[in-house]
Parts: structure tokens; sequence; C-alpha cells
């Protein structure tokens, strides 16, 4: 599991370096004590050899936490919102959604639905190579009002169909190595 993975490198480096941490999560660790400009450097040029940055800047901590939250919502939980994503994002990010979509789609280039649904197409991917449940109960799993309406988008994503996916192996799901690419580092010092 890539962010199990990402974590434990986070905490590994931090630990290297004498800093400690309240908590490492994907894609946020919480330091108890500053962090010098030495010890940033440093931390910044390790984890870059694991292929994870460090992100200081406002707007990128944001679209990290927005894909993180996404993420999480797609790939590790299976309990359904109980109100739309945007409603969802703006509450845990104390944000006004218009805002976050704006930044979103202008440092990003595609608008929070679009990163939703890939991460949704992707879920579906691996469902179906585990071969594990039927197209009704994947659909059932990752909210779809249907098994006509999860086709139409695996299709519209992907250009072919859920069970042509199944049949043809040489077609590939992403991996999310990409989702831990990225920390941000709070020093609460």
């Amino acid at each position: 599991m890539v962010s199990i993975r990402c974590k434990l490198t986070v905490r590994s480096e931090l630990e290297k370096l004498g800093l400690h941490y309240k908590t490492v999560e994907l894609g946020e660790a919480d330091i108890e004590e500053n962090i010098s400009t030495k010890q940033w450097n440093e931390l910044n040029i390790t984890l870059k050899r694991s292929g994870i940055e460090l992100l200081q800047d406002r707007k990128d901590i944001i679209n990290q936490k927005i894909k993180n939250i996404i993420v999480q919502l797609v790939h590790y939980s299976e309990d359904p919102l109980e109100i739309n994503l945007s409603d969802y994002l703006a509450q845990k990010l104390n944000k006004d959604y218009k805002y976050l979509a704006k930044l979103f789609s202008e440092t990003q280039g595609i608008t929070i639905e679009q990163f939703y649904i890939a991460h949704k197409i992707e879920k579906i991917k691996e469902l179906i190579e585990y071969n594990e449940l039927t197209l009704t109960e994947i659909a059932w799993r990752l909210h779809y009002s249907s098994i006509a309406h999860l086709s139409n988008q695996f299709k519209k994503v992907t250009g072919v169909t859920p069970s042509t996916f199944k049949r043809n192996e040489h077609i590939k799901r992403r991996g999310l190595e990409e989702v831990c690419t990225m920390y941000t580092v709070l020093a609460t010092g």
C-alpha cells in the first residue's frame, strides 16, 4: 500500500534528523518542534530521493489536502458521503468550495470532479482485477446510482467498457504512487 510506505519513509527520515512528530498522515506531518533551515533542507533532499516532495506554498498545500481527502474517500473508505463532495471538501478544509475549485483547476489543469472521477475509475479497475465482486457490487461500493452510470463513466474515461477491461489483461490500471509525492510538514514548536 503506497500511503503506508510513504508514511513510513517520512517517519524514518524525521527520526534520522532527530525531529519528533505528533502525527504523520497521508500528505502531512505535524512536527513538535521548529525546524531549522538546515534540517528542512536535509529532510527535503532525503525525501526527494524517495520521490516525496515537501510543500511550502499555501496553494500547493491546499491542493494536496484536496487530493488526500479524495484519495481517502475513494480508496480507503467504504462509507458513503452523507453530503455532496463540494460541501464535504468545504467543511473539511474550512474554505469556500468555489475558492477550492478555482484554485485546484488553475494549478492542476483539471477540475476537482475530474480528479475524483479519475480515482473512482482507478478503484473500479482495481476491484475488477481482484475479481471478487460483481459489477453490481462494485457500483454499490463506489456509490454509483446504477451499473449503467458506472459503465458509462468508465467508458468515457478509459475508452472501454468494464467488461472489455476485464477481458483484456494488457490494459492496466495506474498506481497511486503520485499520491504520496508531496508532504506538508507543519512545525508546531
